[in-house]
């Protein structure tokens, strides 16, 4: 599949990270580092804490950088104490959010189901979604990778249209990788998301495959980030601690070019 076809999607997770003026901050340092560097067909992104919205949507007004959430409810509104919905992101000047992220299904209790039904929301609500597939380390370990990718993929897209799967972007985040240091590698990231891309491909069409753009979402730094994305099916990164520094970062959005 062309790979032509697809746009770049470099993302920083900021996780529970940065108070709103460091968010500011962080935004601008990023924008200074990247205004010399082409980014024609790439999309930044700079997934941030419900706090840092307000700062990092008006420190990126004019920018290349889109603002991203970390999460959001599947309810418009109601007795969900503690939670944001869909349309409150976007009437904050939200674009992308993060749904279906590892720390919140182990933390959290999110399910594949309330994982479709948060991405429901967000796409209803006019967001981007940035779709969070991936096993554990046993699960590796036992095989049953494909498996278990696939399972969530397709509970996930359950009910989704393949005109919504325009805004919908898929990150492979191998669970036993993040924050751990470990890193698949180049081989592994492609097979997975080239396993993601065949499942598109039949849930949808071929069409839809070669136009999904998945990413790679573990441990992608400033060092292996240009062989990561150097391969076919990888066309781009859900960063973590990488999206923290502004100098990494920059070198991440340089080497998706």
């Amino acid at each position: 599949m062309n790979k032509a076809k697809r746009k770049t999607v470099i993302a920083g997770n900021w996780k529970m990270n940065k108070t709103p003026v460091e968010a500011a901050q962080l935004i601008y340092d990023i924008n200074q580092r990247i205004s010399n560097i082409e980014t024609k067909g790439c999309e930044i992104v700079a997934c941030v804490p419900f706090v840092d919205i307000d700062a990092a949507v008006k420190a990126a007004d004019g920018t290349r950088i889109k603002i991203g959430a970390e999460n959001c409810h599947w309810a418009k509104s109601g007795a969900f104490t503690g939670e944001i919905s869909a349309d409150m992101l976007k009437a904050c000047g939200v674009e992308y959010v993060i749904i279906g992220h590892s720390e919140r299904r182990q933390y959290f209790g999110e399910t594949d189901l309330t994982v479709n039904q948060r991405l429901h929301a967000a796409l209803e609500a006019g967001l981007t979604v940035i779709l969070c597939v991936g096993e554990l380390l046993e699960q590796r370990e036992q095989g049953i990778t494909e498996e278990i990718v696939s399972m969530q993929t397709k509970i996930a897209l359950l009910n989704v249209t393949e005109e919504q799967m325009k805004n919908v972007v898929i990150a492979y985040e191998p669970v036993w990788a993040i924050g751990t240091g470990k890193t698949a590698t180049s081989e592994q990231a492609d097979e997975v998301c080239g396993i993601i891309r065949n499942i598109l491909a039949k849930l949808y069409s071929k069409k839809t495959a070669e136009a999904t753009s998945i990413l790679y979402g573990g441990s992608m730094n400033a060092k292996n980030a240009k062989e990561l994305l150097s391969m076919e099916n990888v066309d781009g990164g859900l960063i973590g601690g990488a999206s923290l520094k502004a100098e990494d970062f920059s070198i991440i959005i340089e080497a998706a070019q």
